[in-house]
């Protein structure tokens, strides 16, 4: 007769913080997510280990593009008449190409040097308000009345935890919502290798709470598990220094996170490249090293900040600043889609990953003389990468020269006149982020939003 392993019993917040530590100190010692899932299970059950083994939440990377420097992604994804006119705000007139449209797909042009993502679609929404000249804009981030876009998609990840749960690159607008964790703010980029040392050294703190026996004697037994599961020849000199866990993972972390040469010839990011595109790369460059060791799920960072009054007063400046950004971003999805997702067998770390592009303002479209700050209506614009669990194209937008479009969240279906207003829209478009972050699970979804359904604009699965 077989018997019936006896495994400790932990509640839930202890359980998080177990799989969080045993998935941090694998990564430390080298060992494949296998490992440190079989060595969960072994200590506290398999229905521990089969939640730490597929994540039921995707990653998440949030650029803020404040201080005028939103209207930069129109370069990328412009209005359609941004797009087609002859003299509107658009680097390439003429030259754009129509994204692929799929069941319920709006029509979207990409610009010559727009990312192509491995494939995957881009959304644009028409929602929140223009806010001009800040470096902290939430009026299209805003699911409801107090409620962040940020903070609610860092709140349902903890489903899947992480060492870090949420990661605040300089001044971002992480705001408020139930259930959100802390979140981590460092300077610049080079900050969170930083940022991790840091986490790690106090790492024990948590360990050793004697108030919390259970969770000690699960994470001292992994621990012993994991050093023996890591006994390779490679290794040996290593473990045997004798410093603690938190210690190793600080030390082996530092050199798995920075950018190497290779990685930043790979992102285009040699001399000459302007600070602002390499700011962004080097936080992609170490983010995709993160989300590679499950060390974080959640990234916020600013993007260009520069206020781009004179951008159309020189042509080849204007054009290399496009190209070099679309290079920097199919760079960061060729390395999420190259590396095998360390929570969900089968899968890249690119599959399971969602981006918004959220500013202050993305500037008159149709007009690049000095390129002003005013939108047509005061509207604003949310853009997302899903990995289709959201309808791809333009979600209303300046289809028709002089004429803001809308759109409905029920049917999906543009709204030329009346209908919901851009600011209102904010917190639909919004909901329609945390649907692709949490995976298509609805229910999860209104824990935070209450408003229109959203029917017209997302995906059952991610087509």
């Amino acid at each position: 007769m077989s018997r019936r392993r006896n495994y400790i019993s932990l509640p839930d917040h202890a359980r998080r913080d177990f799989i969080k530590w045993t998935i941090g100190l694998g990564a430390a010692l080298g060992l494949r997510p296998w490992k440190v899932f079989e060595v969960q299970e072994s200590i506290v059950g398999p229905a521990v280990a089969d939640s730490a083994a597929c994540s039921s939440v995707n990653r998440f990377v949030g650029f803020v593009c404040g201080n005028g420097g939103h209207a930069w992604n129109t370069q990328l994804w412009p209005h359609d008449v941004q797009a087609t006119t002859a003299g509107a705000s658009f680097y390439a007139t003429g030259k754009a190409t129509a994204q692929a449209v799929g069941t319920g797909d709006h029509k979207m042009f990409l610009a010559p040097d727009a990312p192509k993502f491995m494939g995957k679609k881009m959304t644009a929404f028409i929602a929140g308000t223009n806010n001009t000249h800040t470096q902290q804009p939430a009026s299209a981030t805003t699911v409801a009345t107090g409620v962040s876009m940020f903070a609610a998609a860092a709140a349902l990840q903890t489903a899947s935890p992480t060492l870090v749960p949420a990661i605040g690159i300089g001044q971002t607008p992480f705001g408020i919502a139930a259930g959100t964790p802390a979140q981590a703010s460092v300077p610049t980029a080079a900050g969170m290798v930083d940022l991790f040392n840091s986490a790690s050294s106090t790492a024990g703190g948590a360990l050793a709470n004697a108030a919390d026996a259970a969770l000690f004697e699960a994470y001292y037994k992994a621990n012993l598990s994991l050093h023996a599961a890591a006994s390779l020849p490679t290794m040996t000199s290593g473990l045997a220094t004798g410093k603690v866990a938190a210690n190793l993972i600080g030390k082996n972390l530092a050199s798995q996170l920075k950018p190497t040469a290779d990685d930043l010839t790979r992102y285009g990011l040699v001399a000459g490249v302007p600070a602002k595109i390499s700011a962004i790369g080097t936080a992609l460059i170490t983010s995709v090293k993160a989300f590679s060791l499950n060390l974080t799920s959640h990234v916020m960072m600013p993007a260009f900040l520069d206020d781009p009054h004179g951008a159309f007063q020189n042509a080849a400046t204007l054009t290399s600043t496009v190209q070099q950004y679309g290079k920097v971003l199919d760079a960061f999805m060729a390395d999420c889609m190259a590396i095998a997702d360390p929570m969900c067998a089968g899968r890249k770390i690119g599959d399971n990953l969602v981006m918004a592009w959220s500013g202050d303002t993305t500037k008159d479209a149709e007009n690049p003389n000095g390129w002003p700050d005013g939108t047509r209506n005061n509207h604003n614009v949310l853009y997302v990468m899903s990995n289709g669990f959201v309808k791809a194209g333009w979600f209303g937008g300046i289809k028709t020269a002089g004429q803001l479009a809308t759109w409905d969240p029920v049917s999906g279906n543009d709204v030329a006149t009346g209908g919901m207003t851009s600011a209102a829209l904010a917190a639909p478009a919004s909901a329609a982020v945390l649907f692709a972050v949490a995976k298509g699970d609805m229910r999860r979804v209104q824990d935070f939003y209450r408003g229109a359904a959203l029917t017209g604009i997302t995906n059952a699965t991610n087509m």
